[in-house]
């Protein structure tokens, strides 16, 4: 099951279709902007095996250049997803699809600092199944605290994601 009604924080068992879900639309944003794209990762929760998630497909493509990342807008628009600008991370272009959601597009520079921290948490958790534990279970306990309050949620994971990408930067 893919999908989640705005504003609602919910968590579903990890499911393969979110793989399958993530190729198919990443065939899908190839065609319309690959000469625009280094990269594109399956990124957030749903790329973690076994994770519980929200059943939102998170997207991370990265690009030459912020500046010229805006040619991609338009394209990436009509696939059916709403443009949001830069939403609370500066240098990120960043898009949503569907209704109820299920998809989330983070555009950033390589190398930039967002693009190096979707990458690094996603791979830190899949070599440390403890700390996967450990994440989801905060979620849980987060989600039951907050149904309806998706911010809250989201802050209250904020201070374990920056110590797994601290523990994480230490090592290598």
């Amino acid at each position: 099951m893919i999908g989640l009604e705005r504003g609602a924080v919910r968590l579903a068992p990890y499911a393969t279709e979110w793989q399958r879900r993530f190729q198919e639309e990443k065939v899908l944003l190839q065609a319309a902007i690959g000469q625009c794209v280094l990269d594109i990762q399956h990124v957030g929760s749903t790329s973690i095996p076994g994770m519980i998630a929200q059943p939102i497909i998170d997207i991370g493509i990265a690009v030459t250049s912020f500046e010229e990342a805006r040619l991609c807008i338009q394209p990436i628009e009509q696939l059916g997803y709403e443009y949001r600008g830069e939403l609370g991370i500066p240098r990120r272009h960043y898009f949503v699809k569907g209704d109820p959601r299920t998809y989330h597009l983070h555009i950033n520079k390589i190398g930039s600092r967002d693009w190096e921290n979707q990458v690094l948490f996603r791979d830190t958790l899949i070599q440390h199944p403890q700390l996967a534990e450990e994440y989801a279970a905060l979620k849980v306990d987060l989600a039951q605290r907050y149904p309806t309050d998706r911010e809250a949620y989201l802050d209250g994971k904020a201070p374990f994601i920056e110590r797994v990408l601290l523990m994480a930067r230490a090592a290598s």
